[in-house]
């Protein structure tokens, strides 16, 4: 995953921005990013289904070879419209390995340890989102935009080719062999679980509208450079980093609730936060907001993980994930419509969204249930 990462996120910002470079209209942007979560949604469960039944090794590998055609087709794509059907290709590492992954670390820990588990595996995770956007952005600030992009995407398919050398030498549970269908996954959810997934719809709407519109949002309106561009993603990603461990021993003591309450506030203040400066500095201060935005994800994440049940692990997880991403869809799609009325119009609503996904977590999700 680290390997990946460290190659994905050399061009991975910038794709909105790319995008633009090769005519899509900001409409076809939201459509990109509509997309993205269309594909995220579909290959959840799909991804779920294939780790516990092929084991965790075979899809991973499969997962990874399906990406690389993506690398290839985002690498030779001639127009704007090629790179919907490379998105694809990606999106099946990037979704499908996701359930594969929170099974895994479930696999290999008891339970108590399992918010410190994902707090190690985001940590390595974002290591690469920290690095590479600002060599990515030196790369483009040098050679241009479009040329970048393409360098980065040659840098992936090596960096991929390591990871599958890597994946080949762990040993990792096998295939199981049951039969339950989705309903069946569906029934064994802890009725906590539901709640919680209805609240992070809501707030991944929030997200889903404003998000993929921050870098048209400051370079095109506060005049941001690509390079400080990729600063700012770096200095969003290393508060992440920063706050993962803490956030960990806080909620060992205090319960996982207020850390997820101030996760999704965070998330409802970020699009105002970059919609109210213009300067460089000022947007320091709003990405480390963005980056606070992680300090309950690891919580989270262990309350998924340790609501399924051992045999359905890697499909419940899928399987949230699938409702989630369906349901938050149209958010950057609508996002686009609402940049067509003023550009600060998506950044408001999506704070609006957050606040009121932020209550229904709160005033839904047991708290003892949570801890």
């Amino acid at each position: 995953m680290f390997l990946v990462g460290l190659g994905e996120e050399l061009w991975k910002k910038f794709l909105p921005k790319y995008l633009e470079s090769l005519g899509a209209s900001v409409a076809a942007v939201g459509l990109f990013g509509t997309a993205e979560d269309f594909f995220d949604a579909l290959y959840q469960y799909p991804g779920g289904w294939l780790a516990d039944r092929w084991g965790r090794r075979r899809a991973f590998l499969a997962f990874l070879a399906a990406a690389a055609v993506g690398y290839l087709i985002y690498l030779f794509s001639p127009a704007w419209p090629y790179l919907f059907l490379g998105l694809a290709f990606v999106m099946v590492w990037q979704t499908m390995a996701s359930p594969t992954i929170f099974a895994t670390i479930g696999d290999a820990l008891p339970k108590e340890r399992h918010a410190l588990g994902f707090t190690l595996y985001s940590v390595l995770k974002r290591i690469p989102v920290v690095i590479s956007p600002l060599i990515g952005g030196v790369i483009m600030g040098a050679v241009g935009l479009a040329r970048g992009v393409r360098i980065g995407l040659l840098i992936t398919l090596v960096l991929a080719g390591c990871a599958a050398a890597l994946l080949l030498s762990l040993r990792l549970p096998v295939g199981a062999s049951d039969t339950v269908r989705m309903s069946g996954v569906w029934n064994s959810f802890h009725p906590t679980l539901k709640r919680l997934l209805a609240s992070d719809i809501v707030i991944r709407l929030c997200e889903g509208m404003a998000d993929i519109f921050v870098v048209l949002y400051v370079t095109n309106i506060s005049r941001i450079t690509l390079p400080e561009y990729g600063s700012l993603i770096a200095i969003q990603l290393l508060t992440s980093i920063l706050i993962y461990v803490p956030s960990a021993k806080v909620a060992e003591r205090i319960g996982k609730k207020p850390l997820v309450i101030a996760t999704f506030l965070c998330f409802a203040l970020y699009p105002v936060a970059v919609m109210l400066t213009h300067s460089f500095t000022g947007l320091i201060f709003a990405f480390i907001l963005g980056g606070l935005r992680e300090i309950g994800e690891p919580s989270r994440k262990a309350m998924i993980v340790g609501f399924a049940q051992q045999p359905l692990r890697a499909r419940t997880v899928g399987l949230y994930y699938l409702v989630r991403s369906l349901s938050i869809t149209p958010a950057s799609l609508i996002g686009g419509l609402l940049w067509k009325v003023r550009p600060e119009t998506p950044f408001i609503t999506a704070a609006v969204i957050g606040l009121v996904g932020t209550l229904l977590f709160a005033l839904t999700v047991d708290e003892q249930a949570a801890a």
